[in-house]
């Protein structure tokens, strides 16, 4: 490649990294930057006292462990869940088969708004209002769509005689599933743990409905900080908390995720 050619490529991903990093840089200034005044502090100093009071507040700290339980349990459901509906319909042929994976995927295009007062009363019936499980259970409904979609895909990509042969050396099904086949598709799984948190970590307006006076998910805590007197800083150093979980959860997938998208494409 030509030295041109070279240049040019510097200078894309430059800007490219500025216009993706650029906010999130101003994000973290902030987070450590006092915006309202303080007992011995000054505004625009730099400290920690943002992420302290993050900590120090028991609705904060109890929004952060609220998003962590029900994404968690949203995840371990889809799977669940997913794994054997994505097999029965990689495998087996039966009627409307199609159909109904093309039914499940337009129920995941149909806007949460829409069935968000039915949502309310199904759940206020079974006592799953201000409740984490609650959001886990309607979320999991949401992207379970998603999750039995991705592995279909990838349980469609390895061979019938791969099942076959698993079960002639005496596997059972269990022993199948989590011995052979869920080893295979480790990719589409960490494909699938990507799109299922980031679904279900981001949402706001079921967990607004769902959350009228407790188990307030992380988004609904921040949205909570707003108000006639702003402290941007507690905003932002609680925005760079939520940060951390995902950025985790990428790091763990990281070599899945790449291998599931190099795989698909």
């Amino acid at each position: 490649m030509s030295i041109r050619g070279v240049t040019l490529r510097i200078v894309v991903f430059s800007l490219l990294a500025m216009f993706i990093l650029l906010p999130f840089a101003q994000t973290v200034l902030l987070s450590v930057t006092l915006t309202l005044p303080r007992d011995g502090y000054e505004t625009g100093s730099l400290t920690l006292l943002n992420f302290i009071e993050v900590f120090k507040r028991p609705d904060l700290r109890a929004s952060i462990g609220n998003s962590l339980t029900y994404v968690s349990l949203n995840i371990v459901l889809c799977l669940a869940a997913g794994l054997p509906a994505a097999y029965a319909f990689a495998r087996y042929r039966f009627t409307g088969d199609r159909h109904m994976l093309f039914a499940l995927l337009a129920f995941r295009l149909t806007p949460p708004v829409v069935l968000s007062l039915p949502v309310f009363f199904l759940f206020a019936h079974f006592g799953l209002i201000n409740n984490p499980v609650g959001i886990a259970l309607v979320h999991c409904a949401f992207n379970l769509p998603i999750a039995i979609w991705i592995l279909e895909s990838f349980i469609s990509a390895v061979p019938r005689e791969y099942d076959e042969t698993c079960f002639i050396d005496g596997h059972s099904t269990p022993s199948f599933f989590f011995r052979r086949l869920i080893p295979a598709i480790a990719p589409g799984i960490g494909v699938t743990v990507f799109f299922c948190f980031i679904f279900s970590w981001v949402e706001v307006v079921l967990a607004r409905i769902l959350t009228v006076t407790a188990g307030k998910p992380i988004t609904m805590a921040i949205n909570a900080l707003y108000g006639f007197q702003t402290d941007i800083g507690l905003v932002m150093a609680m925005t760079v908390v939520s940060l951390i979980p995902g950025l985790a959860m990428i790091w763990f997938v990281r070599n899945h995720i790449a291998r599931g998208f190099v795989i698909r494409t």
